[in-house]
């Protein structure tokens, strides 16, 4: 069979043809696509399946993203109303020269802000304290759950009304590791609470809408070894952390036989194992509390470093009579700052004669700075 010659010119029509057709089909599809769009964009439902309704189902499902942030001004506010002084720094205006340096006052102390969602200085923390098994070490202690918890809001409600401006944060202070008399199988003196116990501080905590902070009393261990067994609970986010220096006993006696001492070593050891705890959990900011009484027992203050988050208290933890603790908390507290403080009041030791009574909630703010943290034991 003869083959065929195409046609030069059917070739070039057909070419046309076929390129007419995809640029009509362009044109159509780019209008349909349009039309399409603006009827998205006006609120006009798409049909099911259209490639608009596919996009308004992401649309009306995604929210966006609010990364929480601090207000700087605020907090900044709060703690110049805490050291007495004007909300906002006044603006100088004077022109008059000076050969004295300006006094800065030792409080408001300049740190690192911290992250968003911290809870001082904006609340203050109002705790009770000690161990279920012991009726000498504390409040939690001496009586069942229903009293303690309504000792507890009797307290609240005082602080509300002593200081409306400042909402109050309860928190159960529970004594997780407890130091001991006798040395125990390991010769460390102190005794770890099991998970029981702790568990109950959180449920008590939890009908209160409120905080657990966990005490540790290490004896002749160290912060480093009592940390990681709490992990667990330290990792939650309304769990805290307390170090209490008076039975850190590094030359070797038993505990409550000498006052013993910690550093800004150890402090900031355990703020940099609370603010992993954070990073690692995406946590508001932790709190960490340092009991304190006398000058000793707190070494290298300066280099007690707050970080973002977590956020340091100061507290005197002194027993006696109001004139005793108010001359502690100046003396000890209030001199070496570095971020927050703290009070705790007791409720027998307070009594001891001469004392007749506690300190009264004017007593306790009226002092600079006023303390952030309240603690009843």
């Amino acid at each position: 069979m003869a083959s065929q010659t195409e046609n030069p010119k059917q070739k070039k029509a057909f070419t046309l043809v076929v390129l007419t057709g995809v640029v009509v089909f362009a044109v159509v599809f780019a209008l349909v696509s349009l039309v399409d769009y603006h009827a998205l964009a006006k609120g006009f439902a798409a049909a099911p399946g259209s490639i608009s309704s596919s996009i308004a189902k992401i649309a009306s499902s995604t929210k966006p993203v609010v990364v929480p942030t601090l207000d700087t001004k605020a907090y900044d506010a709060k703690l110049r109303v805490l050291a007495h002084l004007p909300a906002v720094e006044p603006v100088s205006t004077s022109t008059a020269t000076s050969t004295k340096p300006a006094k800065v006052p030792l409080w408001p102390i300049k740190t690192v802000y911290p992250n968003a969602g911290a809870i001082l200085p904006f609340n203050r923390i109002v705790s009770y304290y000690g161990n279920f098994y012991s009726k000498q070490m504390g409040i939690l202690g001496e009586f069942d759950k229903d009293t303690v918890l309504t000792k507890m809001r009797g307290e609240i409600k005082k602080w509300e009304a002593a200081d409306p401006t400042t909402p109050v944060m309860p928190a159960i202070e529970y004594i997780a590791v407890t130091a001991q008399g006798s040395a125990g199988a390991d010769g460390k003196y102190r005794l770890r609470m099991p998970d029981s116990q702790i568990d109950k501080a959180i449920e008590i905590a939890k009908e209160v809408n409120g905080i657990v902070i966990l005490d540790i009393q290490v004896g002749l261990s160290t912060v480093a070894a009592e940390l990681p067994p709490l992990e667990k609970y330290l990792a939650m986010p309304q769990v805290h952390l307390a170090l209490d220096p008076e039975f850190d006993m590094k030359g070797g006696a038993k505990p409550g036989t000498v006052i013993g001492t910690m550093s800004a070593t150890e402090i900031n050891y355990a703020a940099n194992y609370l603010a992993d705890l954070v990073k690692k959990n995406n946590l508001p900011p932790k709190i960490l509390i340092v009991h304190r009484f006398t000058q000793p027992m707190v070494t290298g203050y300066k280099n007690i470093t707050p970080l973002p988050e977590v956020q340091i208290v100061m507290d005197m933890d002194g027993w006696g009579t109001p004139e005793r603790k108010i001359d502690s908390y100046v003396h000890f507290v209030a001199p070496e700052p570095v971020q927050f403080t703290g009070i705790k009041l007791f409720y027998k030791n307070d009594l001891r004669p001469p004392s007749t009574r506690l300190l009264t909630t004017t007593e306790v703010l009226s002092l600079t700075p006023a303390p952030i943290f309240v603690q009843y034991q």
